[in-house]
């Protein structure tokens, strides 16, 4: 089957939806399967392989607040180029183009939007200005996605909810998310580092200055750093914070890391924790249980779909810095709950959370959609 994904974020990827439809369009393409991706590009089209991947870059004008219709009107000239070359297209969303195809669209929406936006936390014009746009932009953008689609899938039950409750769809699909078992594995032998790690974008809605509260009061008392591996728009202002609680020398920001040095940061951190207001089901809470890592996370929509608590991981309440602390403290002072945690984490990933799953059911939802054309 000849495959064309859709989305608007980077690839290679440097976030959780890019990462889900590399890992599963290298799966794809193990069975057999050829894939092309679109997304956004720059001033000029262009094309390249990565790992068997076709991946074109459609021409982009970063034009904020238009940019999704930009990124749609580009997008759809270049599709109608090469759109009889493919059986199916797969959108990915938020913020991707609805193509206008005869073929059957597949559409995985990776968070409602509604629900995210509410939970961004005002810091600046930009973090204002998505909460204003989700209703008037992104909102229709999904409504007119969903009406196009012959099979609406996501990648948690949370999330499926959300779409029943603002969207009114009730057979969505729960294809799930994954990772990559075989590589993300835990340590033979941990470094004697001490720190906590993060990774994630450097965003709204991901508890960050909540995890600056925890590293404070961490700090105060334990002798570790804090780690956090992206990069996002809010590095400056958490810098800002940084240097007023005096933690200049307890938090490093490393940046976009990827590949081994990402696996390597996952497989030597003591714990990993994850303090966000709002998730779908993110992709790096199961790299960390991959690793056999001990997880501290928010009991917030997907992440309690993985998460049991003070089995594979402790989950707090968002927003509440001190119990977050509290957790990560309990695991400090607890090397044989770090190490029970950690299994049991590992375990709960090689039972539901595979690739391999994952790709049974959207194959399955490709045949559904092509036998029905």
């Amino acid at each position: 089957m000849k495959i064309c994904m859709v989305i608007s974020t980077s690839f290679p990827p440097e976030e959780g939806i890019g990462y889900h439809v590399y890992n599963l369009s290298k799966k794809l393409i193990e069975r057999g399967h050829e894939i092309t991706v679109i997304t956004r590009g720059s001033l000029k089209t262009e094309t390249n392989f990565i790992d068997s991947i076709r991946v074109i870059r459609a021409s982009f004008i970063p034009f904020y607040p238009f940019h999704v219709s930009i990124h749609g009107f580009f997008a759809n000239r270049l599709f109608k180029s090469i759109e009889k070359e493919f059986d199916v297209v797969h959108i990915h969303t938020p913020l991707s183009p609805v193509l206008k195809t005869s073929l059957p669209i597949i559409s995985t929406i990776h968070t409602s939007i509604i629900e995210d936006a509410h939970h961004i936390e005002v810091v600046d014009l930009k973090s204002l200005g998505i909460k204003i746009l989700t209703r008037f932009v992104s909102y229709p953008l999904v409504s007119k996605l969903i009406e196009n689609s012959k099979i609406i899938t996501t990648v948690s039950s949370s999330v499926a909810y959300e779409l029943k409750k603002y969207y009114g769809l009730d057979n969505v699909i729960v294809a799930g998310n994954g990772v990559d078992e075989k590589t993300f594995i835990p340590a033979k032998e941990k470094s004697k580092e001490n720190y906590i790690l993060y990774v994630g974008r450097l965003s709204y809605r991901k508890g960050l200055f909540d995890l600056l509260e925890s590293a404070k009061q961490i700090c105060q008392n334990y002798d570790v750093k804090f780690v956090l591996a992206g990069k996002g728009e809010l590095k400056g202002k958490l810098k800002e914070k940084i240097k007023e609680k005096k933690l200049q020398d307890k938090v490093v920001f490393l940046g976009q890391v990827g590949g081994e040095k990402l696996i390597q940061l996952y497989q030597n951190t003591m714990i990993f924790v994850l303090p966000s207001h709002y998730e779908g089901l993110p992709l790096v809470l199961l790299e960390a249980m991959s690793c056999g890592l001990p997880v501290v996370v928010t009991n917030v929509s997907g992440c309690v779909e993985v998460v049991k608590h003070e089995y594979n991981g402790l989950l707090v309440s968002p927003k509440s810095p001190e119990k977050m602390a509290g957790a990560i403290a309990m695991l400090l002072e607890d090397e044989e709950l770090r190490k029970k945690l950690g299994k049991n984490a590992r375990k709960t990933i090689e039972e539901k959370y595979t690739w391999d799953s994952v790709t049974d059911r959207v194959e399955k939802c490709y045949k559904l959609a092509c036998d029905s054309k």
